[in-house]
């Protein structure tokens, strides 16, 4: 079980404060809890919210910080004006080695502590500019839901925090746990880091069509060749509106969701299966066992040998 300590830095709102236990509190290992999940702040007791919001009490001290594995900082209204005490416990924790987080407006607290200082991150792009204004050293991106660098990970506004939870728990221990955790949730179990925040067109086309059975299709056929044309036929249009439309829905080009999902259910069968991995690589469609390795490395970093050593949930 990993200690994770989520920091209330006033005034917090308290969708992104309780977000880490929602979901990390949903991953169960073996039938046991993944996560241990402490709220802690400065100073314990009541904490103000933010605007329209309502008031947080949390009991904890900075000393959580101390004994975490993972330090989770979600939106606040202070940008920039952290407490000393606050980004002191952040710095120890770095130079410890922790892993750092942030959600959203929690990026300000990071870059005012130094840690973002000489590294990309991101945050909710409307909030994007002045993190680059107010934090120079920063490198800001806003085509991302989630950002990693080095031992530091910033996330965009509140919904890619629920991004950042799951992509938390896969690294920890894999994707069908991360699956487990985003049903019980209610929450799409896979959306990239790399994804746009936003899409230009968040609701379906006027004629009320959607691309989502055309998607719910693909998934069964993962295995399978499919095309442009292909989808653009069970689409019953033609490939240029199908493209469009794909970005409009998910952000991503038809290729590229297609090839996270069958990367994504390559990464099951390695946990739950002792397929060889030429079968492997049949089934999730993406060819074969090299080109596997090679998507694994791009894409997950490790290859699917390592992948299967390190997060299977089967017997050998």
């Amino acid at each position: 079980m990993k200690t994770v300590a989520v920091v209330a830095v006033p005034p917090v709102k308290a969708f992104d404060l309780a977000m880490p236990e929602t979901l990390l509190g949903a991953a169960r290992v073996a039938s046991e809890p993944g996560y241990r999940i402490i709220v802690c702040t400065a100073e314990p007791g009541i904490v103000p919210g933010g605007m329209g919001g309502f008031d947080v009490v949390v009991a904890r001290g900075l000393d959580a910080i101390d004994e975490a594995d993972i330090v989770i900082v979600p939106s606040t209204g202070s940008r920039g004006t952290a407490g000393e005490a606050t980004l002191a416990a952040l710095r120890r924790a770095s130079a410890r080695g922790k892993l750092v987080t942030s959600i959203c407006s929690g990026a300000f607290v990071l870059a005012q502590a130094g840690l973002l200082s000489g590294r990309t991150a991101t945050t909710h792009w409307g909030l994007a500019d002045e993190l680059g204004t107010t934090f120079p050293d920063v490198t800001v991106r806003t085509d991302a839901l989630f950002i990693e660098d080095g031992p530091i990970t910033t996330a965009a506004g509140a919904a890619a925090g629920i991004d950042l939870c799951l992509h938390l728990i896969r690294a920890d221990y894999g994707a069908a746990v991360a699956n487990a955790a985003a049903r019980a949730a209610v929450v799409a179990p896979v959306r990239p880091g790399g994804q746009a925040q936003f899409i230009d067109s968040p609701l379906p086309p006027e004629n009320g069509l959607s691309l989502a059975a055309t998607r719910n299709w693909a998934m069964e056929r993962l295995e399978s060749p499919l095309s442009l044309d292909d989808l653009a036929t069970h689409a019953r249009t033609s490939v240029r509106t199908l493209t469009r439309r794909f970005h409009e829905e998910t952000g991503l080009s038809p290729q590229k969701w297609l090839l996270h999902q069958r990367i994504h259910r390559a990464r099951e069968l390695l946990e739950s299966t002792t397929l060889p991995m030429d079968q492997v690589a049949r089934h999730s469609g993406i060819g074969s066992a090299e080109s596997l390795r090679q998507h694994m490395l791009r894409h997950v970093g490790i290859p699917p040998s390592t992948y299967r050593a390190t997060f299977t949930r089967t017997p050998k």
